[in-house]
């Protein structure tokens, strides 16, 4: 379960990513809370700052996942999360001095978005040249469960912090952790690290789409993770409009339900750990039934009945995006895989700025829980869709064998081949 762990340099990664996706989880818990009170509960506005936060995924994550094939992913990596921490700090000083208003948090919100937009597909990349890969599955799921990790601690230290000091010094502590982090990417041993497979000459972004465009599993993946994403993993804004609105609770109950999903998504993450393979079927099933759980989290009679139910829908979620993730990563060639992970990106965030705002718009006309039935409706529908799709066109089994990286010298002509195919 934690072999990856054994590998020096991903301790270091490890590390860092648990401190600093602890402080990225205090500061949206802090933001959402901000927003509501800057807007007087507004869930209108709570959507549009969560959709204008994934909207830069939408407009540069393939452009990141090229920069992630075309740079040194480490010193990619250092960069974004250095801006990340500045504009952190940034608005952190403005909330603290009191001139945050709606506006400005929108601002920080997308500013914030584009920086994530390059970090992400370079992060997900990254994993490989960390552990190689054989453990490469292995490091995806604890990735994971660092993420989860911190989610646990991060919203209900957040919640209580809101309470007691306000946003802005929750801004603060979020900044003060990407230097943690910044500082285990500079400390690792560089000739530890696998060599990043690169093709010869200009790396095109039409070359990655050309490489995905032929391949109908990797298709599949994708579609599914945009379906799940658009529909149903709007969970941080959902649980604070039950929270405030419909149990009508404070921060400290809106961090503890964020924790409790945290838990499940944690224990979903270590179940992920244990497998070295990931057929095809686990993604669409994992899709499936998240969405039936998400359902039933919205019928949720009261906040008990909610926190039970939560690390079910939190072990779905994170079966399904560990599963996507390893299999995209896992049967994608070397030389496009920062590509590949961009698309990821893209169509997994990018269909957040699409589904948030109507989600809340929803939430406002017809209560709460709409949000919550609708996304877990709309990801079954979706999920269905697709696998009937893929099944009906199917010319090759399910499982499809896993994709070795390319040799550098036969970097090139493929390169080649893909440019001719993609002119024509």
């Amino acid at each position: 379960m934690f072999r990856a762990l054994g590998v020096r340099n991903y301790r270091l990664y490890f590390t860092g990513q648990v401190l600093s996706n602890a402080g990225t989880w205090m500061q949206r818990v802090a933001q959402d809370w901000l927003v509501l009170d800057l807007s007087g509960s507004s869930a209108v506005a709570l959507g549009i700052t969560t959709g204008l936060q994934f909207l830069p995924f939408l407009l540069f994550s393939l452009w990141g996942g090229t920069l992630a094939d075309r740079f040194d992913r480490r010193r990619l990596l250092i960069w974004t999360q250095a801006i990340s921490g500045l504009l952190a700090l940034g608005l952190g000083v403005m909330t603290i001095r009191g001139g945050a208003t709606v506006e400005s948090v929108y601002v920080f919100a997308f500013l914030l978005g584009c920086a994530a937009a390059v970090d992400n597909p370079a992060r997900q990349a990254f994993v490989h040249e960390i552990v190689g890969r054989d453990a490469m599955a292995n490091a995806i799921a604890l990735n994971s469960a660092s993420f989860n990790l911190a989610r646990l601690v991060g919203p209900a230290l957040a919640g209580v912090l809101v309470a007691v000091v306000g946003s802005g010094w929750v801004f603060i502590i979020n900044a003060l952790t990407f230097v943690v982090t910044i500082t285990a990417l500079l400390v690792m041993r560089v000739g530890e690290l696998h060599p990043q497979v690169r093709e010869a000459g200009r790396v095109r972004l039409r070359a990655g789409l050309s490489y995905v465009r032929r391949r109908r599993d990797l298709l599949l993946v994708l579609a599914l993770a945009f379906g799940v994403a658009t529909f149903g993993l709007n969970y941080q804004m959902t649980m604070a409009l039950m929270a405030r609105n419909q149990f009508g609770l404070g921060a400290e109950a809106f961090g503890i339900m964020s924790t409790f999903l945290a838990l499940g998504a944690l224990g979903g993450s270590l179940l992920a750990a244990r497998r070295r393979t990931v057929p095809l079927r686990l993604v669409s099933l994992a899709a499936l039934v998240f969405g039936a759980v998400e359902i039933a989290v919205g019928f949720s009679p009261s906040y008990v009945a909610m926190l039970v139910l939560l690390p079910f829908a939190g072990i779905l979620a994170m079966t399904f995006t560990t599963s996507a993730q390893s299999f995209l990563q896992l049967h994608s060639a070397g030389w496009v895989r920062g590509r590949v992970m961009g698309i990821y990106t893209l169509l997994f965030f990018g269909g957040t700025p699409l589904g948030a705002p109507v989600i809340g718009w929803a939430a406002d006309r017809f209560g709460p829980r709409s949000g919550l039935i609708g996304g877990g409706l709309g990801t079954v529908l979706f999920t269905v869709a697709a696998v009937g799709v893929y099944v009906a066109t199917r010319t090759a089994p399910d499982d499809e064998p896993e994709v070795e990286p390319l040799a550098p010298e036969a970097v090139a002509e493929v390169v080649e081949q893909t440019a001719g195919e993609t002119r024509g």
